[in-house]
């Protein structure tokens, strides 16, 4: 048996700030730069979904890439797509709304959908910016 990775591309435009209420002006301005603008500031966020497996017998897919699609827009586009990553997400209440935090609850939310179809998820991309992106395994070391 062989595995094989798959990867389904998703966008979606989105706003955020990278802020701590408890900390002051200069000291979120000094750890987060621009990224702490008190009006927010958006990205058009690319999100790569990479499943893995042993191609079906019968279908050669490890997954229907429609069928993740479906899945991807259903519980993670539709919540962030035109939102404030910060007000407006119920899967990111609580928590940072930074790259890294944003990938690993994406991970956390398709896991057991990916798996319910008979794949395994083994990576999410999320580009943020032409020149900065996250890659999360799911905990797990790449290689």
């Amino acid at each position: 048996m062989k595995t094989v990775y798959i990867t389904r591309r998703e966008t979606f435009n989105a706003a955020h700030k990278l802020w701590r209420e408890e900390w002051s002006d200069e000291k979120n301005w000094g750890v987060f730069g621009k990224c702490s603008n008190h009006n927010w500031h958006g990205h058009n966020f690319q999100l790569y979904i990479t499943v893995k497996g042993v191609p079906n017998q019968e279908t050669g897919f490890v997954i229907n890439l429609k069928l993740l699609s479906e899945l991807v827009r259903e519980h993670i586009i539709e919540a962030l797509d035109h939102k404030n990553l910060n007000l407006d997400v119920p899967f990111l209440k609580g928590i940072m709304a930074s790259t890294e935090n944003m990938a690993i609850a994406i991970w956390d939310i398709l896991d057991p959908l990916v798996r319910a179809h008979g794949g395994e998820m083994a990576k999410i991309k999320l580009i943020e910016t032409e020149n900065n992106f996250v890659e999360y395994y799911g905990g797990k070391e790449p290689f």
